[in-house]
Parts: C-alpha cells; structure tokens; sequence
C-alpha cells in the first residue's frame, strides 16, 4: 500500500501532574502554569493535570479540604476570594491559553466529602470502630456535627443547592465535646455506600463530612456541577479522587451524564491508589464507561527496585495494572500523595527515576504522567531539585517524536535490560534503550536491517560513544553503570532539539506580576 494511503500513526500523548504538595500558598500558581504552557508543548506534554482549584477549607488549602465545589476562586468564602491556586479569572485565562497552544485541560475532582461546614446542626449518630466501619461501637445518639453548608458568599449563583445533616452519611467531630471519632450518620435509607472499597471494612467514610450518593439531592447536585465545570473551563477531562471511597454506582452515572452532555471523549482517570492489582481490576470491571486508573502496584515496584541493591529489573512490570490492564493504566513515577512526608509516601531512589521514567514514556504501553515535582523540583520540608539531571524533558520529547512502532525486549540479565521501538512508516526512526541498576552495561539489539549503517547516539549525551548498526541491522548499545541511555539515529528527525536544556525555573520571574 503506498504510504499516502496509510493511516497515520497517532501521536504518541503525555500528561503532566501540573503541580505538588509543596507549591507555595501565594495565588499566583495559574499565572505560572500560563507562562509555562509553551515550554510545555516543545517537549510534548500534551494534556495538563489541575489540582483541585475548587473553594477549600482553608486558604492554604490545596483543595482536597473541599468546602464549595462552584467557587473556583470567584467568591469571598473561607478567608479570600482565591484559592491557594489562584482566582477564577487567572484559571480561565490559563485554561484558553492551554486551548489556544494545544493543551488539553483535566481537572481535579474531589467529590467523597466537604469540609469547612459553615454551622452544625444536630444530627443522630453511632459510632464506628475505626479500623472497621461496619462495627458499632456505641449506642444512637445526637451530636452537633459540622454539616450545615450554605455557601453565603456565592447565594444561589450556578446552584441553590445547600447541604444538611441529611445529605452526609458520616463525619469525624462532635462539636458539643469536642470529641473525635467516626459517626455513621442515621437516618432513612441511610447508611455505608454498598459498592464501595473493602479497605477498613468499609471504604465509603474518608475524611470531614462524607457525602450520601443516595440522596437524590447529592448526586443530582454533583452532576449538574461536572457538565457545568467542564463547559465553564472547556475541560477535556478529569481525575476522580479516592474513587473507592464513594459509591461507583453514582461514579458510573456521573461520567455517564457528563458525556452525554459534553461529549464522549471525556477522559477519566480515578484515584484507586492500592498496591493489589486484583482489588483494582475487580473495580474497573464494574464500571461501565472507560475510565482508566493510576498504576499504583507499578510505583511501588519502582520503590521496591530502587530501594534494594541489584534488584530484578526484570520484576518491574510484575503485578502491575499496565502489565494486566494496559488500556486501563495511568503509568505514574511520583505524584503529590507519594512525594516525601505526604500520605503514602513512596520512597523512590533519585538514581532510579531516569530508568522508571523511561520504562513509562518509551514504552508501547500505558499512558504516561508525568510529575510537577520532577520536572520543577518539590519545595517545603523536603526540597529537591528537579530529578534525572534536569533532562526529564529530553526522555518526554523522545517520546513524543521516536517511541513508536513494534517493541522488543531484552530482558535476558537482570540488572541490565532493553528494549527497541520499530518505528512506524511515518515515524521511521525508531529508539533502543538500555538501563543498569549495577555497573555500565551493553546489550546487542536488533533495531531493524532498514536501519544498517545508520549512526545511533545516546539523546541523553549520558554514553558519549556512537553506534553503527551492522548489516543484520544490530547495534552494541551500551549505558553507564546506575544509569540509562536512550539511542536514536544521529540526524534522525528532531535530533536539533536535543538536549532540550528545559527551563526548570518556574519561580523564577515572578517579581512584579
């Protein structure tokens, strides 16, 4: 078939977590993601990952303390108009300007609970036994429990709905004592989600005051809120928080009922953050749209190899969701959960982070995501510097212009292993990589006899030697010792771009602004 009758490849997509823990509280965070955008583009990232930038409880709050999903920045509730992002107005302006530069826009969404009530009221209640929610561990009483949301600030802008003790199913603080613990909140029809996680018994109560899906007046109140975000900021899609802590047969009508009216292309990733690849498959297969979750089992693979002298690479993929579930698996390396001193924090070595980050962008599988924290460098407690040298930006634009086409392994040692993307006829030049958690290592590879006579070279200018494919189309690629190299033809397509020298100072100019 001549080529001009050929389907094109499609481009290979990359999204990037565009921001961490850390960020400072000073409202200017939306200002520099738009200054960033076009860096962004040049190596490839293509879809960009908000944190929540709904009202939080606090104005330091990262948004996971979530008081009035409506107000993203607009209102003056809770101790500022802004969030700790930024306002309403900056956020619209960065999401055109992620539009007009081809950037696709996913937000954030943190639909399990609400925090910051505006008054309690009284409410009756059993206690729960912590480390299992389906044991009482009291009898029925009343407490004063922080469930009253009126929203002053807003009033009945884009919605009227207001929340009472009837439209959450449990909270953590009786105000008339001053009492922590786990109120299951009674009532009719009441109780723990039934389609839910099984972590501590039962995964529907989290944290603050839990939403009750079966209420008619929560989910409808919900949806109307996803179809009226996504219009309002011309999302392309979402990230659903801890999606096993609310029920997924609402999950399930929610994305439903944004797609019907925003479209089918609506992406969804959840939050099914586990290390047991077999409790996550049994939750995709009761969802009935595509959705696709973070690859949690894979992260700690990675900490597990990099944190184990001459480990197995060759174990890397075992058990994880992208080996299982490749359509379904959001290959991660670091997110804000798992960033030093937060919630599960994942300890993964700085030497290995250029070998996982290869391992998820250059490979045929998964869909990659890349962190703010390496690419930028994480602030607070635990500062570091942007990871793999500061040439993370060089594996993602490898991605975007040569992972392409068949791949084969060379899993054969295990502490030096590789592999080889083909090409495609519309993306010829192909890559061979090769990575070490030991000493320097060499594997003879076979990168196609179209190839022979070609010059290869590292793109990471990690290995400073070139390489010749012989006749039979092999090359002897070669990486330093605790290292990886990533090989592509000396004047394949693009080649001009590299080192891509990324400008990792995003803090930098904002004097003045």
């Amino acid at each position: 078939m001549p080529d001009q009758e050929q389907a094109p490849t499609p481009e290979n997509h990359t999204l990037f977590q565009a921001y961490e823990w850390n960020v400072p509280a000073d409202n200017q965070h939306w200002q520099r993601l738009t200054r960033a955008l076009p860096s962004l583009a040049a190596i490839g990232l293509d879809n960009i990952w908000l944190p929540p930038g709904c009202k939080a409880a606090s104005p330091q709050g990262n948004g996971y303390d979530i008081y009035d999903l409506y107000d993203l920045g607009e209102f003056d509730q809770k101790g500022s108009r802004a969030t700790k992002w930024g306002t309403k107005d900056e956020l619209v302006k960065l999401c055109d300007a992620a539009k007009d530069t081809g950037i696709g826009v996913y937000w954030d969404a943190v639909p399990n609970h609400k925090a910051g009530a505006d008054r309690t009221e009284r409410c009756r209640i059993v206690e729960v036994d912590p480390e299992d929610r389906l044991k009482v561990v009291s009898e029925p009483y009343e407490i004063d429990a922080w469930v009253g949301f009126d929203f002053p600030g807003r009033g009945d802008k884009y919605s009227s709905q207001k929340y009472h003790w009837y439209h959450f199913s449990g909270t953590d603080f009786n105000q008339e004592n001053g009492k922590k613990a786990i109120y299951k909140i009674l009532g009719d029809n009441k109780g723990w989600s039934d389609s839910v996680g099984e972590e501590q018994g039962n995964a529907d109560y989290m944290m603050f005051a839990d939403l009750d899906y079966s209420h008619h007046e929560v989910e409808e109140d919900v949806k109307r809120w996803g179809v009226w975000i996504t219009k309002e900021l011309g999302l392309k899609g979402f990230r659903l928080d801890a999606c096993q802590h609310f029920s997924q047969r609402f999950t399930n009508n929610w994305i439903r009922h944004v797609r019907e009216s925003c479209g089918d292309d609506i992406f969804v990733v959840g939050e099914f953050w586990s290390g047991d690849v077999g409790e996550m498959m049994q939750w995709l297969d009761g969802a009935e749209q595509h959705v696709l979750l973070y690859d949690s089992p894979l992260v700690y693979n990675f900490s597990r190899l990099s944190t184990s002298e001459g480990a197995d690479l060759r174990k890397v993929f075992d058990n994880s969701l992208v080996q299982k579930r490749p359509t379904n698996a959001v290959t991660v390396v670091m997110n804000h959960d798992t960033q030093p001193g937060q919630t599960v924090e994942t300890p993964i070595e700085g030497f290995f982070k250029p070998l996982a980050y290869a391992l998820i962008l250059l490979r045929q599988d998964g869909y990659p995501c890349v962190f703010y924290g390496d690419l930028y460098g994480m602030q607070g407690e635990h500062p570091e510097e942007p990871s793999c040298g500061g040439q993370l930006g060089d594996l993602v634009l490898a991605r975007k212009l040569y992972a392409y086409g068949d791949q084969d392994d060379y899993f054969d040692d295990p502490n030096c292993m590789g592999f080889v993307r083909r090409g495609t006829w519309d993306h010829p030049a192909g890559l061979a990589c090769v990575m070490s958690n030991t000493g320097p290592g060499e594997i003879r590879m076979a990168v196609g006899d179209l190839h022979k006579g070609e010059v290869w070279t590292d793109v990471l200018g990690w290995q400073d030697e070139e390489v010749v494919i012989d006749d039979e189309g092999y090359g002897v690629f070669k990486c330093p010792g605790i290292s990886v190299s990533v090989w592509v033809r000396k004047d394949a397509e693009g080649r001009e771009k590299f080192p891509t020298k990324f400008d990792s100072g995003i803090y930098g100019n904002e004097q003045g602004n």
